[in-house]
């Protein structure tokens, strides 16, 4: 349970998905608001810059990995549709628990179960959206329908959801830019779970999802300046290459779970599949331009034991097994052309957590976790890039492959006391692995074998120390914490294209939420986050030097507060939801000798984004619902396009919006 971690966990409940869901079906926007430590929402199909306490993330789905830790497209926070979610996970910190890419901690989606006694439920919801500030072409619509029941021993959930947005324009009325766009979007999500109890002790459940969304535009990008203040916009026009988008992620699984029968021990046994295509926009980065993909293919299984032991006044718990996971990852061009050759990776991690309970009140917990990963990468010629500035091309070079190994020892440890309701301090200490972006490095090689190139896995150390207090009404938390790494994998942008630097990083910040039962039907919630990095240029063990120098945007993110009231006038009948989220500045870098700003090194101007929505119920089955983006059309760049510098996405955020829903449950 949560009263029992000693590290800060979030979790967004099924009622705050739901009502959300009347508002935006963007999962980076929902977190955004919930989720302490995250940054902002990028608003995009891209999540790179929405980091986890200035670290990337590792993002599941029931457990399955979706994140692509080898070649990180950062499009994977949004790898389903949140119509079958039934609560989100947020684990902050670096974690042994988890395997690698779960740098900055990790998002895990539970997908919905049947939540009923009957045989068959329905659940229909249909919609319509559009601009408030200019409608022209703007509106579009959403279906989604949903049929779920249980019968004793089995179970279902069927699913299926289409959506189609129109075009999306800022709050001035102009359309918003195609590039990770999400105007002018189809998306699909199907989905299965079925379940069967074999008997009380024994039950296996299936999953499958399959989701797409893809953007086939009419629009092209006009570049903006961002030295000038002149935003990125679109006009009309062929969009070279083809959609962009997730071409297709798919999930499936088959779970075991129940009871040995030895020692009141339980077992979980997991095998898995998953793959995803993700395309990106035309690039004129290509020596005659190009469209890169990212397919990337997993295959795992994981066995969990858990044993409970209890001594006298000492509750113990011991859970331990292997993880087994091969990932093939490669970026080629549409056209066939290849960017990263195939990474072919396999892991072998086994592990042990242990819990302590002493007295009811002091938790101790801790666990150590063995990774070993082979990466198998062959012969292969980087590709011509070019810089689309000054036009230099970076030639081609015949890179020697071969196989790339790691092992390490991650650990982690914990103590939390539940002196009171009002007072339950924790601290603890967990590392995480992460092998770096190796295709990113491995695309940008310039040496003729890759062992020469620096692919050294990062170990990253995470301190953590808080605080829970809670009574009848109030919960409370708050959160500080320091992140280090001997050597960090930070990417920056030279001479037109990524690069990996690899220097020591320190990381620092805190984090506080509060949620109020106000009234009996009035419910109120805060969040701040505030979260700072840095460079040990020098290594010289310090981060105070002449050549130490901030973490970048994409990085680190500006200080965040959130609220939300959820109110119900009339209590079973009328609800209303408002949410604000507040990002405020940030500047931590210099101009630059042209008197602009390097790229991810721009300062960020802050923001306040309200939204809301109102639902009635007519009856038992029948409740439409009014949802209202950026209510008070805030005219605003979004963090990324400000930190970022680039005056091809130099973008303003979404104006007002609104989203028109009618859910019918049978």
């Amino acid at each position: 349970t949560i009263d029992e971690v000693p590290s800060s966990v979030s979790i967004v409940g099924f009622k705050t998905l739901q009502q959300n869901l009347n508002i935006t079906t963007h999962l980076g926007d929902i977190l955004e608001n919930r989720v302490a430590g995250l940054a902002p929402s990028t608003g995009l199909s891209s999540n790179f810059g929405q980091t986890l306490r200035g670290r990337n993330l590792l993002i599941m789905v029931d457990g399955v990995p979706q994140s692509t830790p080898l070649r990180n497209g950062a499009m994977d926070l949004r790898a389903l549709d949140p119509a079958v979610i039934e609560r989100i996970e947020v684990v902050k910190g670096a974690t042994a628990i988890y395997g690698n890419g779960a740098a900055g901690g990790l998002i895990n989606y539970f997908t919905r179960n049947p939540r009923t006694t009957k045989l068959l439920n329905s659940h229909t919801s249909v919609g319509i959206t559009g601009s408030l500030v200019k409608g022209r072409n703007s509106m579009g619509g959403r279906v989604s329908q949903m049929f779920f029941g249980d019968k004793g021993l089995s179970n279902f959930v069927v699913s299926g959801v289409y959506e189609q947005t129109g075009e999306y324009r800022d709050a001035k009325g102009d359309v918003l830019p195609p590039v990770y766009g999400l105007g002018e979007t189809d998306s699909y999500n199907a989905f299965t779970k079925l379940s069967y109890a074999f008997n009380a002790n024994h039950k296996v459940q299936a999953t499958y999802n399959f989701y797409s969304s893809r953007q086939p535009t009419n629009y092209e990008t006009v570049n903006g300046d961002y030295k000038t203040g002149k935003k990125t916009t679109a006009k009309l026009g062929e969009n070279k290459g083809v959609p962009q988008g997730v071409r297709g992620n798919h999930n499936a699984s088959l779970q075991f779970s129940g009871n040995t029968g030895v020692v009141n021990t339980r077992y979980g046994a997991d095998v898995y599949y998953q793959s995803v295509d993700n395309i990106f926009f035309y690039s004129e980065t290509f020596v005659d331009g190009g469209v890169s993909r990212i397919l990337s293919k997993k295959n795992g299984a994981r066995l969990v034991l858990n044993t409970p032991i209890l001594w006298k006044h000492v509750d113990a718990n011991f859970t331990y097994g292997l993880d087994a996971q091969r990932d093939v990852t490669s970026q080629p061009l549409v056209d066939g052309r290849l960017w990263v050759p195939e990474m072919d990776m396999f892991n072998l991690a086994p592990f042990v957590q242990t819990k302590f309970t002493f007295f009811d009140k002091l938790v101790l917990k801790g666990g150590i976790r063995y990774e070993k990963v082979n990466i198998g990468v062959a012969d292969y010629e980087t590709l011509p890039t070019k810089n689309t500035t000054t036009g230099a091309v970076t030639p081609s070079m015949d890179v020697k492959g071969g196989d790339l190994k790691y092992s390490a020892f991650v650990s982690n440890v914990g103590l939390r006391y539940n002196l009171s309701d009002y007072f339950s301090p924790y601290l603890s200490f967990s590392q995480g692995f992460s092998v770096s972006d190796i295709g990113l490095v491995l695309r940008s090689a310039r040496v003729n074998d890759i062992a020469k190139i620096n692919t050294e896995a990062v170990i990253i150390n995470n301190y953590e120390g808080g605080f829970v207090s809670r009574n009848k009404k109030l919960r409370f938390e708050a959160t500080g914490y320091v992140s280090k790494s001997s050597l960090g994998a930070n990417s920056v942008f030279q001479n037109g294209i990524f690069v990996v630097v690899r220097t020591p990083e320190r990381i620092w910040g805190y984090e506080l939420a509060a949620d109020m039962q106000v009234l009996k039907n009035l419910q109120a919630g805060l969040t701040y986050t505030y979260v700072e990095g840095k460079l040990d240029a020098d290594n010289d063990g310090k981060y105070d030097g002449v050549k130490d120098e901030y973490l970048p945007g994409q990085r680190i993110a500006p200080p965040k507060l959130t609220g939300y009231v959820d109110y119900a006038v009339a209590p079973g009948k009328l609800n209303l939801l408002l949410q604000y989220t507040g990002i405020m500045g940030r500047d931590r870098f210099a101009r630059n000798s042209s008197g602009s700003y390097d790229p991810y090194k721009a300062p960020v101007r802050g923001y306040h984004i309200f939204n809301s929505s109102i639902g009635y119920n007519f009856n038992e089955t029948t409740t439409p619902n009014l949802g209202v983006e950026n209510m008070l059309n805030e005219d605003y760049f979004t963090a990324r396009s400000q930190y970022g510098a680039f005056n091809d996405s130099y973008t303003k955020g979404k104006g007002a919006a609104y989203r028109l829903t009618l859910n019918v449950k049978l």
